[in-house]
C-alpha cells in the first residue's frame, strides 16, 4: 500500500472523533530499534505558528526511550479495527515484539517509523516536552484519579512536518 502526503489544512478529519473513537499508535525509532504503544490521549492544533500534536507518555513506557531519543515520532490512525490496539495498548515492546504479534509492517520514513497499515499517519518533530506537575491541577481530582501511582505524564508537543493519507 502506498501513501500520499496531504497538507494538514487540507484534512477533513474532525481530530476529537479520530482520536476518541480509533485511538492512534504512537512510534518512535529506526531501523536498528523501534517501539509503538496505543494512545487516546493528545491534542491537535496551531502552536507558536506551527501546526502542532501533543501526545503524553507515562514515564515507565517504553516507547517513550524512543521518543526522547529521536527528534520525530509518528502518530498513525488505522479506523475502526482495534485489534492492534489490543496488543499494542496492553503488552510491554521490552518483552514483545510487537510488530510480530500484530502484523504491522514497519515504514522507516521522515526520521521515524509508521506503518503500512495506517490509514493516516503525522510525522511530528519534537518541539516541546514537561512533565505534568500536579501542583497545577485546577481540578485536583484528577492528580487522585488518574495518578494514584504518582506517574504523571510527560506532554511531548511536536510540529507536524508531514501528514501521509492511504492512497
Amino acid at each position: 500500500m502506498a501513501f500520499k502526503e496531504v497538507l494538514v489544512k487540507d484534512l477533513r478529519e474532525n481530530p476529537f472523533t479520530v482520536l476518541s473513537d480509533e485511538w492512534m499508535l504512537v512510534s518512535a525509532g529506526n531501523e536498528s530499534g523501534f517501539n509503538m504503544m496505543t494512545a487516546s490521549w493528545g491534542y491537535f492544533g496551531h502552536m507558536w505558528n506551527k501546526n502542532t500534536a501533543v501526545t503524553v507518555l507515562r514515564p515507565q513506557r517504553y516507547t517513550k526511550e524512543f521518543v526522547d531519543k529521536n527528534d520525530c515520532f509518528a502518530l498513525s490512525f488505522y479506523g475502526g479495527d482495534k485489534k492492534i490496539h489490543g496488543v499494542c495498548g496492553s503488552v510491554s515492546g521490552r518483552d514483545t515484539d510487537k510488530a510480530a504479534s500484530t502484523g504491522l509492517i514497519p515504514v522507516f520514513s521522515d526520521g521515524t517509523v509508521y506503518f503500512e497499515q495506517a490509514r493516516l499517519v503525522f510525522i511530528c518533530k519534537k518541539i516541546y516536552a514537561q512533565r505534568f506537575d500536579p501542583a497545577c491541577f485546577i481540578d485536583s481530582s484528577i492528580d487522585g484519579e488518574f495518578y494514584p501511582e504518582k506517574d504523571y505524564h510527560i506532554a511531548y508537543a511536536g510540529e507536524i512536518i508531514k501528514a501521509y493519507e492511504k492512497i
